[in-house]
């Protein structure tokens, strides 16, 4: 078996031999565009270099999607994931030794910055007195005691992660309705499995579904409606198909589009389907425990029947929650019954579980953190709320007053780009990859960035973190606009 010494050697030798021969595609760009790509990659593949080699040397046995090339096919030679080394508080290491300012965290994960000191001790703790997996967890009843206390919901049930926790309320709603088709929104995201795994197909403008990546069968997609969130049409397709419908499951506020905040949409969606019979399920891995201590439902005053949790519940092990009115939850055991008496399950069970849930590492870190949330109050999320809001402002500020086609949006803690249409409309046909070269640009600077869809401040991020993130983002503007990957206001003038 070869070392890593060795795989890292042959790695870098292909990657020397691939550059060494001018295989590395630069068509499409002006002489400008080009000299700033060639640097910029070189600049980049140097800091990170290890990141690179390791990528390339497992690449034979690690299939992975973080690994893969993007749509840019100009920025390969930097389509590598940052391998981290070591993180604490707002700050992130790679193999390379280079420090970050983490604005991922975790994706959404840690609401507390890395390796807070209080999760660490308790994880520590739990170590000290074995992994246990078979018997019932000591800690699962109090988890869920406190998850009931947070959100309001009456009974609660563990899953591995967010995916799972899905895939359970779907099943649960279905089986208390006896229905199967399902209702879910474009641009949301409820995990990798088969049954979410749809679009809408457009041509119809009815909602039917169908398979978003290859592998998903098609005969899913025909128990799946897929609507445009908060257009109040589709409350009409909703109401047509009402006595069919098992379940509406919504990201109360999409990761993708934190802009997007329809409360009166979500008020007519809870009312119609109370009305119908129809499971309402929130989807808050993302926003549940982040927006509020009660997640999206105490911030919207809104009562789901069913809502699943993940990510921060965790304390940074892997976690999915489903928690419901027990009028559903029995589903998962048959509801309540007593020692001593005549009582029994009285419900249907569905099947709902896994060898992993309840893990005791997740379960210590998800008592320590949901006690912590419990003892700080919505306080803790409504101070991190503004901070960003305040940062998000001065960017948007900034953007407008210096004319760069970006703003952002926040959902507290979360934000994202809102709008980038001029961007990507600018009639350069290299425009629609600058927001990515922006983020290579700010993992150049130390901001750990990725083009993905939703970043994260945590309670870590301090005053200074956040001045550092604002002039990074606005020197990677300015070298942009250098490189002629953005315009400039004298750019604009010339063509008047």
């Amino acid at each position: 078996m070869k070392t890593q010494e060795s795989n890292l050697q042959e790695a870098q030798s292909q990657i020397d031999s691939i550059q060494s021969s001018k295989q590395i595609s630069t068509e499409g760009l002006n002489s400008r565009q080009q000299k700033h790509l060639e640097t910029l990659i070189a600049r980049y593949t140097k800091r990170t270099k290890t990141s690179k080699q390791l990528t390339q040397a497992y690449c034979p046995v690690l299939a992975d999607l973080r690994g893969s090339v993007g749509p840019y096919s100009l920025l390969k030679e930097m389509a590598y994931p940052i391998i981290g080394k070591h993180a604490s508080g707002s700050r992130m290491w790679d193999i390379d030794g280079n420090e970050y300012i983490d604005l991922e965290m975790g994706f959404g994960v840690n609401l507390f910055g890395h390796n807070p000191p209080f999760i660490k001790k308790a994880l520590e703790e739990r170590l000290e007195q074995g992994i246990h997996i078979g018997p019932q967890s000591d800690l699962a009843g109090e988890v869920a005691q406190l998850v009931s206390e947070l959100t309001g919901m009456e009974r609660v049930t563990f899953a591995n992660i967010g995916t799972e926790a899905v895939m359970g309320a779907i099943r649960i709603a279905r089986a208390a309705t006896g229905r199967y088709k399902i209702v879910r929104f474009s641009n949301s995201y409820h995990g990798h499995f088969d049954g979410t795994l749809v679009k809408a197909q457009k041509a119809d403008g009815n909602g039917r579904a169908v398979p978003e990546y290859p592998g998903v069968p098609p005969n899913i997609a025909e128990d799946i409606l897929v609507l445009d969130y908060g257009n109040p049409q589709s409350l009409e397709i909703i109401k047509a198909h009402e006595q069919e419908l098992a379940a509406v499951i919504v990201e109360p506020v999409q990761r993708r589009r934190p802009d997007l905040q329809p409360k009166e949409f979500l008020q007519q969606l809870r009312q119609l389907t109370k009305e119908s019979g129809i499971v309402f399920i929130f989807d808050e891995v993302i926003t549940g425990f982040r927006i509020h201590p009660g997640g999206a439902q105490a911030w919207f005053g809104i009562e789901a029947d069913i809502a699943t949790y993940g990510k921060i519940a965790g304390g940074g092990m892997p976690i999915g929650i489903i928690a419901g009115k027990a009028a559903y939850m029995d589903r998962i055991d048959g509801g309540m019954w007593n020692y001593g008496d005549a009582s029994f399950p009285h419900v249907e069970m569905t099947f709902f579980g896994s060898t992993f849930c309840k893990h005791p590492l997740a379960m210590a870190a998800a008592r320590v953190l949901l006690q912590r949330l419990k003892t700080e109050g919505p306080t803790l999320q409504q101070q991190l709320n503004q901070r960003t809001s305040q940062f998000i402002k001065t960017l948007n500020t900034y953007f407008e007053a210096d004319e760069v086609p970006i703003r952002l949006a926040n959902f507290g803690s979360l934000f994202a780009p809102a709008s980038s249409k001029n961007l990507l409309s600018a009639g350069n046909p290299t425009a629609s990859m600058t927001l990515q070269l922006l983020c290579y640009h700010l993992l150049d600077r130390g901001i750990h960035f990725l083009g993905g869809t939703g970043h994260y401040l945590s309670t870590a991020h301090t005053d200074e973190d956040i001045d550092c993130i604002i002039q990074a983002i606005k020197d990677s503007v300015r070298e942009l606009r250098d490189g002629g990957f953005l315009p400039s206001p004298s750019d604009k003038l010339a063509q008047t």
